[in-house]
Formats: structure tokens, C-alpha cells, sequence
């Protein structure tokens, strides 16, 4: 297993991320629909809003999975933040980085992972909009374009509510 890289930016990324306020807040009707969409949209087992902290990656929304938090050294979302574009493994049990991984031997048996970055107009990737299935699966162009568009209204929410909060 590959544990993700640490952005150049880590400090800075992980302050940015905490001073949103978002993190172990409750769930939230507009994000929640957005993961029910993806759920559906995409015929995928899971659907999550996942914000990449120092050492765990915590799930603002999930639709298809119990736990609220796993540790970042096992995160595919923490390596999708790594980049610009959709980080796609079409099987995880086939590629290096993530074959022995535990989410890939046990619960929730990964095969397929989507993740697209979640980055605020800083620049600073937070987190990912991502879906997970048991079974190997591929984005087609299409596809990618419409999750690529519902991460960015991800953001859109987090940074209105930013504003909004400042104002109040």
C-alpha cells in the first residue's frame, strides 16, 4: 500500500481548512442531497464529501457507508488531492498503490474510486467529492464532466457558507 504524499502546502492547506469551520459539524440537507445524487447519477455502492484533515479524512456527507472518519494513511482521497483532475482507479485491487490497502480487503471493499478535488478559489484543495463501489467500474467522458461539476458546486456551498458566517 501507498500512503498519500503531503501537499507542499500542508500547513497552510489544513489551517484554510479549519478556519471554514465545517469540520465535525452535523449533516446538512444540501450536501447530503448532493452524495444521494451521486449515489444514483453514478449506480455506485457510496457517495461522499470528504475533507482531508492532518490525519484523517472526515465525511461532511456519505451516502452508502457508516463510518464518519477514516485514518488520512489509508485515504484514496487524500491521494486525489494531490492533483487538479479527477483522481479514477477503475479497480483498486489491481493497482500497486491501493491493492493491500484495508478499505480494499475488508469493509468497504473498494474496487472502483472516483475523486474529484475539492479546491476553493485559494487554490487550496480541501478535500473530494467521490464514489466508491465493489465492483470495478470507468467514468466515461461524460461522466467526468458532470462530477467534475458537482465538486465545484460542493465548493460553492463551503465557501457561501464562509461568507455568510463572516457577515453574521
Amino acid at each position: 500500500m501507498q500512503s498519500p504524499g503531503i501537499p507542499t502546502n500542508e500547513a497552510e492547506r489544513v489551517r484554510v481548512l479549519q478556519e471554514l469551520l465545517i469540520l465535525d459539524t452535523d449533516p446538512e440537507e444540501r450536501y447530503d442531497a448532493i452524495t444521494a445524487y451521486c449515489r444514483s447519477r453514478f449506480a455506485v455502492k457510496i457517495a461522499l464529501i470528504s475533507l482531508v484533515d492532518s490525519n484523517r479524512q472526515w465525511f461532511k456527507s456519505r451516502c452508502g457507508l457508516d463510518a464518519s472518519e477514516t485514518p488520512r494513511d489509508i485515504s484514496f482521497c487524500g491521494h486525489a488531492i494531490l492533483g487538479d483532475d479527477i483522481l479514477e482507479i477503475p479497480d483498486a485491487s489491481d493497482d500497486d498503490r491501493f491493492s493491500d490497502n484495508p478499505l480494499v480487503l475488508g469493509d468497504p471493499n473498494i474496487r472502483f474510486y472516483a475523486g474529484a478535488p475539492l479546491k476553493l478559489s485559494s487554490g487550496h484543495a480541501i478535500g473530494t467529492l467521490c464514489l466508491i463501489h465493489s465492483k470495478p467500474k470507468h467514468l466515461a467522458g461524460e461522466e467526468k464532466r458532470h462530477l467534475k461539476t458537482l465538486a465545484h458546486t460542493v465548493v460553492l456551498e463551503i465557501e457561501g457558507s464562509r461568507a455568510v458566517s463572516e457577515l453574521g
